[in-house]
């Protein structure tokens, strides 16, 4: 592979740790645009505290990915099997999101308006970019040719 293959994937890894880190940045607001407070006030309490749990989890992955791919992205292109490993899991985790986006979220979330529109569509937009920059990181660790 040439050095321009490593400094494109160089590349591409920082700005989806840069959509990474916006995602976090904009994440606080989502909570209350769908109402979230209200929402899980009908939960149980085990249930409401796992459900903030869980959403604490999902905000330090996508923060710590995106620090990782911002500080340090040519770490993710060093051909071992760690940064194999780290690569693939990045994106899987960002493509697991975009089909779990298509099969499950499709017929539940509002679509009035079209701030609306274009926030799912710039989520969508950032899921592909996001697993096919890990892929194709991934891809390179492994010997991948044609990049």
């Amino acid at each position: 592979m040439s050095e321009f293959s490593v400094f494109f994937l160089a590349k591409l890894i920082f700005w989806a740790g840069i959509g990474q880190l916006l995602l976090v940045l904009a994440s606080p607001v989502i909570p209350l645009i769908l109402g979230w407070r209200q929402e899980t006030a009908r939960l149980g309490p085990l249930t409401r505290r796992l459900f903030w749990t869980y959403t604490g989890y999902i905000w330090c992955t996508n923060l710590s990915f995106g620090l990782v791919s911002v500080l340090i992205p040519r770490a993710l292109l060093e051909k071992s099997p760690l940064a194999t490993a780290v690569a693939f899991f990045i994106a899987v985790y960002w493509g697991a999101r975009l089909v779990i986006r298509f099969a499950s979220f499709r017929r539940v979330l509002p679509t009035v308006g079209w701030p609306l529109r274009l926030a799912k569509w710039t989520l969508e937009m950032s899921f592909a970019f996001f697993t096919a920059a890990y892929a194709l990181a991934a891809w390179y660790n492994l010997g991948g040719s044609g990049l």
